[in-house]
């Protein structure tokens, strides 16, 4: 069985605190943050401690999107942001899609290697005037995203590594950034509908996501409460108008755009029973045991079933990559995308903006 409840650790080594945390059946994931990691011999013992101080199977996570949101970069391959990825095929539509392929296939076989699970990608939002957004999505015009997100989608699959779409119903198009704020999205249903929304109907129709992450935005056109905190978006929308099955992930619950719902205690039953299989409680510590201590046992497992879908069934080492010609090729391509990103950043920090 696996429990409802991802936690962080605090450092590179596991504590004994956290082989205690870990132990308890509400638990069922690990995260791992840049913190975490030194290097790849270091990871794997940690890894392998980890799933050892649970009783249970976990599903270990990363979030290693590529460009700024890559957990682990010494001794991996340096990843271009998303939103490089269409400049950097010279706006050819089929070479974009092959390169998004390509990068994710590669990001994802890299992860598995350390027996970590998922990475949580691709971002399907919109690249908009959101700034904690920006380049890591792939584009400004949706059925662009859609293309994009679905060939990325396409090399994770490939590799042996389920998808986690983000953040839904779309985050790109609100300034604030939840990590800080609670954003409000004041546009029309109208407007939301044909632009984010469009992305995740379009994809789910794909069939091209396993998981979902559901933003901590209000979209008051349609619901008072945050995505992820709502039923009418995880309930009415996901699973009854849009027919998705997949596990729907919360955002983490110690953001600010989570405070709306209260205590920890409250946004962990909030999340649960607005339709979250599993929760993410990072960065605070006395906040996750606190979770842990008032959970009601009826959450811990709810969604066990359709979270054991996730785990991967990969069996990749670094030396059958070191011989891929699939995966040389790959290190090469994200080489040549990443310098060109690189001399972005510089053009635009000397004033010149470039965009998707």
């Amino acid at each position: 069985m696996i429990g409802s409840v991802m936690l962080d650790l605090v450092g590179p080594e596991i504590s004994q605190e956290e082989k205690e945390l870990l132990a308890h059946p509400a638990v069922g994931g690990v995260i791992y943050f840049s913190r975490n990691y030194h290097d790849k011999a270091q990871l794997k013992e940690l890894v392998r401690q980890t799933r050892l101080a649970s009783k249970s199977p976990l599903l270990l996570a990363v979030d290693h999107e590529g460009g700024r949101v890559q957990r682990f970069r010494s001794e991996f391959t340096l990843l271009p942001a998303m939103g490089q990825i269409w400049p950097g095929a010279n706006q050819d539509l089929a070479l974009a899609s092959s390169y998004a392929t390509e990068i994710a296939w590669l990001m994802a076989v890299e992860v598995l290697a350390q027996d970590i699970d998922i990475s949580f990608a691709p971002v399907a939002d919109i690249w908009g005037v959101c700034d904690v957004i920006r380049n890591r999505a792939f584009h400004s015009d949706p059925a662009k995203v859609v293309t994009l997100v679905q060939a990325f989608a396409k090399g994770m699959h490939d590799a042996g590594m389920k998808t986690t779409g983000k953040h839904f119903p779309g985050h790109g198009s609100v300034k604030e950034d939840s990590h800080l704020e609670l954003p409000v999205d004041r546009r029309s249903r109208e407007e939301i509908e044909q632009l984010d929304l469009k992305v995740f109907r379009d994809l789910q129709k794909l069939a091209a996501l396993d998981a979902v992450m559901p933003a901590h935005v209000v979209y008051p056109a349609f619901c008072d409460k945050a995505a992820g905190f709502s039923k009418y978006w995880l309930q009415q929308v996901l699973r009854k108008e849009m027919s998705f099955d997949g596990v729907i992930f919360s955002d983490d619950l110690g953001m600010k755009g989570a405070h709306q719902a209260g205590s920890y205690q409250q946004r962990a039953e909030a999340a649960l029973s607005a339709g979250c299989d599993m929760i993410l409680v990072c960065n605070d510590r006395a906040g996750a045991i606190e979770v842990l201590d008032t959970l009601p046992e009826q959450y811990w497992q709810h969604s066990s079933e359709r979270l054991g879908k996730l785990k991967h069934r990969s069996n990749v080492t670094e030396q059958q990559l070191a011989q891929s010609p699939r995966y040389l090729a790959a290190v090469e391509l994200a080489a040549r995308l990443k310098a060109v990103e690189l001399a972005n950043n510089s053009a635009s920090s000397a004033g010149i903006v470039e965009r998707a």
